[in-house]
């Protein structure tokens, strides 16, 4: 068994380190049928409105008609068999989608391969409910059902009076107040409420006409708001769908000209891929990297050696982010310039650059100074954001209930296990620090205390915890007990907390969901989940958490042997119930599972560690091997 891990290990490692790109893992997000759809209707509504007032040249306009092409031939070549799209090829088709792909064809026209499409899809929205169905879909949060009938209703299948009229003007009160006024759209979809909440205005103006001056007064302010709030690169949290939806609805409403759809048409001209679909975002470089570099550790290899902490570092902001006033400190998804601090990357980076830090203070007696400074500010903004019910949410503290801005267990996890880590390393080389002292003060022990109560709370009655972020979509709810289980259970494992009696019932709800095959469901499932039964002391787990860890072990070495280990599942959620897979997740998660694995099983058995290396140029390691 062990030789066959260590190949496995050494396998995959080695193929995780092969898709790094210089000083970080760029990773490759699932090409969306709804991100498709909406950017191919978002060009069709810019391209009729600019050129009409001369804002394009004839290239310009040859340009965004061929993308408009390639991206209804790549929707028409992707139909499911019921008729519907799902968010990415390999989806269950859902209304949502299927409502969007058929906005896009009404804008654009449809393929003439295949003959029944219109038909099919038809038949689809008809047999799933239409407009009912997209707002029974959603229910009480409006952040995508809104703008799904009003993409509707731009290609002209539903009136706009069937479109909720979104509050435009309260872009003008600050931030800080959103959280009493209980939008009916999360906190980062503001963007979204401003040009979908212009477009119904100017399409569907209300009756009052006091309230119609009020609201077109304050219009322009709206839109100098969300001026500031565009990234330079022109997408809305680099997000294809968000940015598209932004771009059609301010078109539509006669602000064509308005340098918000310039620059938002520019980015989804620019982030289509080359088959001509587009991702719903442009990457998560970030997240992939800290992934990746804490995989990586797990079974020892040198993560310093990879120089990734200057690009890592440089990824940390630096100012007050503009688009949820986030002070400096965060790290978001992306490096790029859409990205928005959020807690879950926010703690993979300090995370990382502890892996990266221990390794180092391991040859030098010391970490590095860079790193303490960006470790001061990261665990300062992570504690700034705890809720008062002892979580952590996404972006914004005490913002709502709805979706994504509440508290959540990967999270808060997550959260715990950055603070705890550093934590550990300033204890251990005598740091005195103002992070050192701040992380020793009561406020600071209690808000972990305070984690760890939210996650006791938020366990369910099966023993299983429920993630934010993540998802199943063969799960009667669509989610995601496997990762979100896992991931809590590390966080125990971190703080050294598994014997609590929660611990106990997480574990034995792994046990029981464990498949006969010895998977928990998709490659990335079965290694997560394996990682968690690993933190269970080899002198205490019973034999039936040793049984199906085995099998799970032997689940991962299979699927490797067999090159069945590299096909992502879409169990990646995004905001509004959208579904992504990531090319680099069961790389990443089945390295630091069987990096855990060959630690645990050499420490058991006394064997020495294999040497465990890093190349210097991992994109060049496949070629290295093989000569």
């Amino acid at each position: 068994m062990y030789e066959n891990l260590l190949a496995a290990y050494t396998q995959v490692r080695d193929e995780l380190l092969a898709e790094r790109d210089g000083s970080h893992w760029t990773g490759e997000l699932s090409i969306s049928a709804l991100s498709t759809a909406t950017a191919v209707s978002a060009l069709s509504i810019y391209q009729a409105r600019a050129e009409r007032v001369g804002l394009i040249d004839s290239d310009a306009a040859l340009r965004i008609q061929q993308l408009r092409f390639d991206g209804m031939q790549w929707l028409a070549e992707r139909q499911n068999a019921d008729g519907g799209w799902g968010d990415t090829s390999r989806s269950d088709s859902n209304i949502a989608t299927t409502m969007l792909v058929r906005a896009a064809l009404q804008l654009n026209g449809a393929p003439a391969s295949p003959q029944n499409l219109l038909e099919s899809a038809d038949q689809y929205i008809t047999l799933n409910g239409g407009v009912d169905g997209v707002r029974k879909r959603y229910g009480k949060d409006k952040t995508f059902a809104v703008p799904i009938l009003a993409n509707c209703a731009i290609a002209g299948m539903v009136p706009w009076r069937q479109v909720s009229p979104l509050p435009f003007e309260l872009a003008c009160l600050p931030p800080s107040v959103y959280r009493f006024l209980r939008l009916p759209v999360v906190s980062y979809a503001i963007p979204a409420l401003v040009a979908i909440g212009l477009a119904r205005f100017r399409n569907a103006p209300p009756w009052n006409p006091i309230r119609r001056l009020l609201r077109r007064w304050t219009a322009s302010r709206s839109l100098a708001v969300l001026e500031k709030m565009q990234p330079a690169s022109g997408g809305f949290l680099e997000a294809t769908p968000l940015t598209s939806f932004v771009v059609m609805s301010l078109a539509s409403a006669g602000e064509v000209e308005h340098p918000v759809v310039r620059k938002g048409a520019e980015f989804l001209c620019d982030s289509v891929r080359p088959c001509g679909g587009w991702p719903i975002d442009t990457d998560l470089a970030t997240w992939v990297t800290t992934l990746s570099i804490n995989a990586l550790a797990a079974g020892d290899a040198d993560v310093e050696s990879l120089d990734c902490l200057d690009w890592l570092l440089s990824c940390q902001q630096q100012d007050v982010h503009p688009y949820t006033e986030s002070p400096s400190g965060g790290w978001a998804w992306t490096n790029l310039s859409g990205g928005v601090p959020d807690a879950d990357d926010t703690a993979g980076a300090l995370l990382a650059l502890s892996s990266i830090g221990r390794q180092h203070a391991t040859k030098t007696k010391t970490i590095h100074s860079k790193s303490v400074h960006a470790a001061e500010a990261g665990v300062d903004w992570l504690l700034n954001l705890q809720n008062a019910d002892g979580g952590w949410p996404t972006f914004c503290r005490g913002w709502g209930l709805l979706p994504f801005d509440r508290s959540g267990s990967d999270l808060t996890a997550h959260a715990l296990r950055a603070l705890h880590t550093w934590l550990v390393n300033f204890d251990q080389i005598h740091h005195d620090s103002a992070l050192n002292r701040e992380l020793r003060a009561a406020d600071t022990l209690d808000a972990i205390e305070h984690g760890f109560e939210f996650l006791q709370k938020q366990q369910q009655s099966d023993g299983s915890w429920i993630p934010l972020w993540f998802g199943n979509q063969d799960h009667i709810h669509q989610w995601n007990p496997v990762y979100g289980t896992s991931r809590v259970l590390l966080a125990y494992r971190d703080l050294r907390r598994f014997d609590r009696a929660e611990v106990r019932r997480g574990v034995e709800w792994l046990v029981t969901a464990q498949s006969k095959d010895g998977s928990w469901g998709s490659t990335e499932e079965t290694a997560l989940a394996v990682e968690a039964l690993l933190a269970e002391p080899g002198e205490s787990a019973d034999a039936s958490v040793q049984n199906a860890l085995n099998k799970g072990l032997q689940r991962l070495v299979w699927l490797i042997q067999h090159d069945e280990h590299r096909e992502a599942s879409p169990i990646g959620f995004y905001f509004a119930n959208l579904w992504y897979y990531e090319c680099l997740y069961p790389l990443i998660f089945t390295t630091s599972a069987l990096g855990q694995a060959l630690r645990k099983f050499n420490s058991q058995h006394q064997r020495p560690r294999p040497h465990l290396y890093a190349p210097t140029q991992g994109k060049q390691l496949a070629a290295a091997s093989n000569a």
